[in-house]
């Protein structure tokens, strides 16, 4: 895929990059271990090697690259047990989240998580993998911020953006963009109730990747149609 650069500042340029080799090594594209060959990079999307340069930095710190200096940039494939730690602690910190804003949730930021879910049942309506993601996105990092913790937001984003690729391939999963929009609407009522354990479980079981539902998102990495320009 050739990404049209135009009037793109070098920051969006980077930004589809990273996207599109977000997917190529997710989706096994790109097989570990490889090492990326820049100019070839430079030519197939049609931009400079700054951007994509940014771009492995990027990969680099969300660990689907290794940079080695003075050898170039290695894809590297998490591994399964890898996968299943950061997403038991993804699971726990987005609890934590839960239960404190639950507590310490103002009026604004209720409305604002509302705003949330009301898009994204439109896009789940209209079957828009990208647009619920974006949405998606949205609805969790409100959620940090309402804990009151900055630590924590800190800490709960970090992780967010390194689980980034692994949660949005699992969207594609057969029938996973209802049961998402479900479990939203069982976490904005126990925030809306002040029900700190409610939330807590509920944002626990939404981000637990366990059983079926990692078996499910291991299968869909060979088979998902992402859009490179999600």
């Amino acid at each position: 895929m050739t990404i049209k650069v135009g009037k793109m500042t070098i920051r969006k340029v980077a930004d589809k990059v990273r996207e599109t080799l977000e997917h190529m090594i997710v989706t096994g594209e790109l097989s570990n271990g490889e090492r990326l060959d820049e100019m070839a990079l430079s030519e197939r999307f049609g931009c400079s090697r700054t951007p994509l340069r940014e771009a492995f930095h990027t990969l680099s710190a969300s660990g689907l690259l290794e940079l080695v200096p003075h050898r170039g940039a290695f894809v590297r494939h998490p591994s399964l047990t890898e996968m299943v730690e950061m997403f038991e602690v993804m699971a726990e910190l987005e609890a934590f989240c839960g239960s404190l804003a639950a507590r310490r949730i103002r009026s604004t930021d209720l409305a604002a998580l509302r705003e949330t879910v009301i898009a994204c049942e439109t896009a789940a309506a209209a079957n828009d993998h990208d647009l619920y993601y974006s949405e998606n996105e949205r609805f969790h990092h409100l959620l940090y911020k309402a804990s009151g913790n900055g630590f924590l937001e800190d800490q709960a984003r970090r992780l967010h953006a390194r689980l980034k690729p692994f949660r949005r391939l699992q969207l594609r999963v057969r029938g996973r963009l209802e049961q998402s929009l479900a479990e939203h609407r069982v976490i904005l009522d126990a925030l809306e109730n002040g029900r700190a354990d409610q939330a807590a479980d509920a944002l626990r079981g939404h981000v637990a990747v366990q059983g079926g539902k990692f078996n499910d998102l291991m299968a869909s990495y060979k088979s998902s149609p992402l859009s490179a320009s999600a």
